[in-house]
């Protein structure tokens, strides 16, 4: 009969067993900031451990109630999740979820407090500090002329016209619930955005450029050379 001591000590040895598949097999970055990296692999290795010691544990050390409780639907949840996570890898997300997150409107728009580290020199900025540049001093004449050359992954919002499209990143600030999408409108001298699918990966090189956008001036890269590149280990940004 299974009760509520082997739930619990099932549930407890998948756990450990899936923050150390996802450490081990380099999917951890795909949920979590690497500033927590430590603190998840250390659980891994302590729930790995405690569910060694609750399975070798006499059943005499268990107390005399222990067989007794029925079991504890908790406990049961938690070892179907932690099974499924065993079962079905992570995926970074794709550029459905930046619009369905509001990338379309707010492309250009760090959320919340942030450290700010601006490169000195344009073209070594991210997509990120680009973004965090703005935020700080919106004026985009003063960016017009400077050099680009950042990574990203294509968002094609259904509202910009053929010849526009966006190359995002999603930031990170604790774990995948919380991230949210940046991206740096990029304006196609010739052709369209159809040549570059939806979450290709793309490395973007030219200049920024001030345009007229929705009846506001905005700041937009126009491309002298776009290369595709497969998707990094680590897509977020931070």
């Amino acid at each position: 009969m299974v009760n509520r001591w082997h739930l619990d000590t099932l549930a407890v040895l998948v756990w450990g067993v899936l923050f150390l598949q996802l450490w081990l097999t380099g999917k951890l970055f795909l949920l979590i900031h690497p500033n927590y990296k430590w603190l998840t692999i250390g659980a891994g290795f302590c729930l790995l451990a405690l569910g060694i010691v609750l399975l070798v544990t006499p059943r005499q050390s268990r107390g005399n109630h222990s067989n007794l409780l029925p079991p504890n639907w908790s406990s049961g949840l938690l070892l179907v999740t932690g099974v499924l996570g065993l079962l079905i890898p992570p995926r970074p997300f794709a550029s459905a979820v930046a619009v369905q997150r509001g990338i379309e409107d707010n492309f250009a728009l760090v959320r919340g407090v942030q450290t700010f580290r601006r490169s000195n020199k344009p073209e070594q900025r991210t997509i990120v500090e680009w973004v965090r540049t703005l935020n700080v001093y919106p004026e985009p004449d003063a960016y017009r002329g400077q050099k680009v050359d950042v990574t990203g992954f294509v968002v094609h919002p259904a509202s910009f016209p053929p010849a526009y499209f966006l190359v995002s990143r999603f930031v990170i600030t604790c774990c995948a619930a919380d991230v949210y999408p940046v991206g740096l409108l990029v304006k196609l001298k010739e052709g369209d955005r159809s040549q570059y699918n939806p979450d290709q990966w793309l490395r973007v090189k030219g200049e920024m450029d001030t345009i007229e956008w929705q009846g506001k001036r905005k700041l937009a890269i126009i491309p002298q050379e776009i290369t595709p590149i497969p998707a990094p280990k680590n897509p977020y940004e931070f």
